[in-house]
């Protein structure tokens, strides 16, 4: 959940959200039935409904808005990216659209990467791309340099974002 950065955060536990929830609603005028209540709880902290947060699933950060329009400028109308960033930050953030277009669990060869890459880029830097892919831990490549593979792992909130505002293009 997002706040003004002149909020206090203050963290709250409730052990008996059923037992919270009915004292809540016995301090308004008109409240709303028991599972409405629960529900508009839940939402307050940022699940979907009240069986989302039963399930224990933690909703998804929020994506910093700004950082992903200013990585959207380094890609074309079709989605290629149109140069490398200059800043570390915001070559990894672009670096996971092209990241999200190699196939999983699939061995490639240099060559291979490298044509993919450049298939994704309106400049010709497979090099420096895969380089930093590696160093960033979104490929692996075997200690000679002849194989290459995307790794599995979550992408933060804002390549999500970049990857789905790509994704509509």
């Amino acid at each position: 959940m997002s706040h003004s950065p002149n909020r206090e955060t203050i963290p709250l536990a409730i052990d008996d959200l059923s037992g919270f929830a009915r004292a809540l609603r016995a301090g308004l005028e008109a409240p709303p039935s028991h599972q409405q209540m629960l529900g508009l709880i839940a939402k307050a902290a940022g699940y979907r409904n009240f069986q989302h947060l039963r399930a224990g699933i933690v909703p998804a950060p929020k994506a910093d808005v700004k950082a992903v329009s200013r990585a959207l400028r380094h890609f074309d109308g079709q989605g290629l990216l149109l140069r490398f960033p200059g800043r570390t930050v915001m070559q990894a953030l672009c670096l996971w659209p092209l990241w999200a277009r190699i196939p999983p669990r699939q061995p490639f060869t240099e060559r291979e990467i490298s044509a993919r890459i450049d298939a994704l880029c309106t400049f010709r830097d497979a090099a420096q791309i895969r380089r930093t892919m590696v160093e960033n831990r979104m490929l692996d490549r075997t200690r000679d340099g002849s194989v290459y593979t995307r790794v599995e792992r979550r992408p933060s909130a804002e390549a999500l974002a970049l990857i789905a505002a790509l994704g509509r293009l």
